[in-house]
């Protein structure tokens, strides 16, 4: 379990990342306040990344998709994997996309030409999915997990994300 919930929750976070990206470019003309917050998911999600790929390493694994795939090839965790804003999930979402609240390539594709409140709402409403789809994988790792630091990080996730999701929906009522 331990194992299953790193290797899914990186590529999680790393579109999640991707995301942030989006929001934080000047082209799509996003809200302070989504910008605010997709600087601060990103800031939380990408030392969790690496505390993430740093047990992969220990425990002799590789991140993977959803689908199984490695996510570098067959290159081990231990190589650089690139976690700048998405240029890895240009590469992965074709096989991931839809399951845990994942957005598929239609999505982040509308998602990255959409500006202003359209942007927005978007934004707003996929991120809203992608955090639910992350919390049920944390409680699952709650339920199932052995590593007291793969269960600590799970705990964090729920609390952190179920906060943001509250703040989003309050976010996309506002208008």
């Amino acid at each position: 379990a331990d194992l299953m919930f790193a290797q899914k929750m990186i590529p999680h976070h790393q579109q999640a990342l991707a995301m942030a990206a989006l929001a934080t470019a000047p082209k799509a003309a996003a809200s302070l306040k989504v910008q605010d917050l997709a600087k601060r998911i990103s800031a939380a999600q990408t030392p969790e990344i690496q505390k993430m790929q740093g047990w992969l390493n220990q425990w002799g694994a590789t991140a993977t998709t959803t689908a199984g795939h490695d996510m570098n090839g067959s290159t081990p965790m231990a190589s650089t994997m690139d976690t700048t804003m998405g240029t890895t999930m240009g590469t992965t979402m074709g096989e991931m996309g839809g399951s845990d609240g994942m957005m598929t390539d239609a999505d982040m594709q509308a998602l990255a030409a959409a500006t202003g409140p359209a942007f927005d709402q978007l934004w707003l409403k996929g991120m809203i999915a992608h955090h639910q789809g992350a919390i049920t994988m944390a409680k699952t790792e709650q339920q199932s997990g052995l590593n007291s630091e793969a269960m600590a990080l799970a705990d964090s996730i729920v609390t952190s994300q179920a906060r943001e999701v509250t703040e989003m929906q309050q976010l996309l009522n506002a208008g």
